[in-house]
């Protein structure tokens, strides 16, 4: 009797232990397919925004987190894994947030507002045009400055002319990349700006000439200026750096801001392009914006052939040599990298990067155009970092279609890209990097990681000969080396000591790239009367 006693009570008992397995594996099977999700929406696109092929992102809020879920893509691109709140990093757990946390801005907003005694333009002495030159910011700079330079000699500023004749052979006009009639209408109270030179003056005397570079107010008033007695017209041959960064007239200064932060808006188009970019960017999380200055225009002309082949350094020497405006064709390529004037290299970004703490699920967008020699250089930091994205892999080949074969276009889709990126870092500082770094603080002191690139490659150097190795502490020399280049708050720096003549304006901070303290000031308390307009 005891043993059929024994032996039920096992029977039941292992009945029992059946029962809540099934019943456990159930509950994890429905679990699988079934998403709970606490809130999303869809972002409301102004109808300015709106492109036919638009596509809907949500997102949703989990307590203080932002996570982000790509309902609708391209069918070229998959979903990205949302990034982890903490890492292994150089010295153990560090903070995810901490990546991604902008600089204190201090309390400085813009203040470009004219003083109380600037007065809408005096008549127009005569007309002035310009032809710009170099590349989309290049441009950008020189425009801004020449309105400044119209303003100091009573000028009309007709609307300025692309170059169409750089490395790029981009055919675009002024319309084609920039909003026209806002830049007119916004410049309004400062500078007459018209379309074209009025039909009449076709044949009136003109003069062509070639404005000193970083000239002060008392060169444009006494030089340029005087001219207006022999010539109605006057033509810029040049706009890139003549006018002086600092020493000029406070008005003057923020009339320059104006200009670049609020008249020189990108043609509707592409800011709606723009727009849709950064909103699928961000459908990743948070994002770098990398300005990969690895293209074939920028080795060429620096002379930069590390880490290349014989053929491919050949080949850039070449285009050097048969590019008649480059004026400089003979060049030491080690010198160049030791000295820390060459870009760098796709593989040592993904280092850098690495040992900034960035895990290898940070969405990167690449604002650049075609990487010199491709997939090949580009291998090593797509391993590390496989949610690489460019404009060409966030939008279709349609899409693009308005923009394509035109260099100041794509270009500006990038700017727009890197200056609303939660971090921005240039591979080398050339004009895109200075302008997306000047207006990323004009507007709150974003997050710009500025690479000493000297000191990275003394590092890269080591690891290369082996007697340096990634981890804990290549990661603590390079953060202590970045820990104060991340665009905090500071005045634009002055002339390198010791330089003379033109090398003594070369050395100086450009005033875009940091336009404090000419317009950007302290916020004054609430409670305190204040003049300064936020504009």
């Amino acid at each position: 009797m005891q043993k059929r006693s024994r032996w039920r009570g096992l029977v039941v008992l292992r009945r029992l232990l059946i029962g809540a397995i099934c019943s456990i594996a159930a509950v994890a099977l429905l679990s699988v397919h079934v998403h709970v999700f606490l809130s999303s929406k869809v972002p409301d696109f102004s109808d300015s925004y709106k492109l036919p092929t638009q596509h809907e992102i949500g997102f949703q809020r989990l307590s203080t987190e932002r996570k982000w879920v790509q309902e609708l893509a391209p069918p070229h691109l998959s979903k990205a894994p949302l990034p982890s709140r903490k890492l292994d990093g150089a010295s153990g757990i560090l903070d995810l947030d901490k990546l991604w946390k902008p600089p204190q801005n201090r309390d400085f907003v813009p203040c470009v507002y004219p003083g109380a005694n600037y007065t809408s333009p005096a008549e127009s002495q005569g007309y002035l045009l310009v032809h710009t030159n170099g590349g989309l910011n290049q441009m950008r700079a020189g425009i801004c400055d020449m309105v400044a330079v119209a303003r100091i000699i009573n000028a009309t500023l007709v609307i300025p002319e692309l170059d169409k004749r750089s490395f790029w052979q981009d055919s675009s006009n002024f319309s084609d990349v920039f909003d026209e009639d806002h830049f007119i209408s916004a410049l309004a109270y400062d500078v007459k700006v018209i379309k074209k030179l009025p039909k009449e003056l076709a044949t009136a005397p003109r003069a062509v000439k070639h404005f000193r570079s970083w000239s002060g107010i008392d060169y444009y008033q006494n030089e340029i200026a005087s001219m207006w007695a022999d010539y109605q017209v006057i033509r810029a041959a040049k706009s890139d750096s003549r006018l002086a960064n600092n020493n000029l007239l406070p008005d003057i200064q923020k009339l320059r801001c104006r200009a670049c932060y609020e008249a020189l808006r990108f043609a509707p188009q592409i800011e709606a392009m723009g727009k849709l970019l950064v909103d699928r960017m961000r459908s990743y999380g948070p994002y770098i914006a990398l300005h990969l200055r690895y293209e074939k225009d920028m080795l060429a002309f620096s002379g930069c052939t590390h880490d290349l082949s014989p053929a491919e350094a050949e080949e850039l020497r070449m285009i050097r040599e048969n590019t008649a405006y480059w004026k400089v064709k003979g060049i030491d390529s080690r010198e160049q990298r030791a000295k820390g004037y060459c870009p760098l290299t796709p593989k040592e970004v993904g280092i850098f990067l690495m040992a900034l703490g960035y895990p290898s699920s940070t969405p990167i967008y690449i604002a650049a155009g075609e990487i010199y020699g491709g997939d090949s250089h580009m291998a090593d930091l797509q391993s590390r970092y496989p949610i690489l994205m460019s404009k060409e892999k966030l939008a279709s080949i349609d899409e693009l279609e308005p923009f394509a074969n035109h260099a100041s276009q794509m270009a500006a889709l990038d700017y727009i890209v890197s200056v609303e990126s939660d971090v921005f870092i240039p591979s080398y500082s050339g004009n895109m990097a200075r302008a997306v770094e000047g207006h990323r603080r004009f507007l709150g002191h974003r997050k710009t990681i500025s690479p000493d690139r000297k000191a990275l490659v003394h590092l890269f150097d080591k690891i290369e000969r082996g007697s340096l190795k990634e981890g804990k502490n290549l990661s603590n020399k390079i953060m202590e080396l970045h820990r104060k280049r991340q665009g905090s708050p500071r005045k634009r720096k002055g002339p390198i000591s010791g330089t003379k003549g033109m090398d003594r304006f070369r050395s100086e901070e450009a005033f875009y790239v940091n336009p404090l303290p000419d317009c950007l000031c302290h916020k004054e308390p609430p409670d305190m009367n204040t003049s300064i307009i936020i504009r």
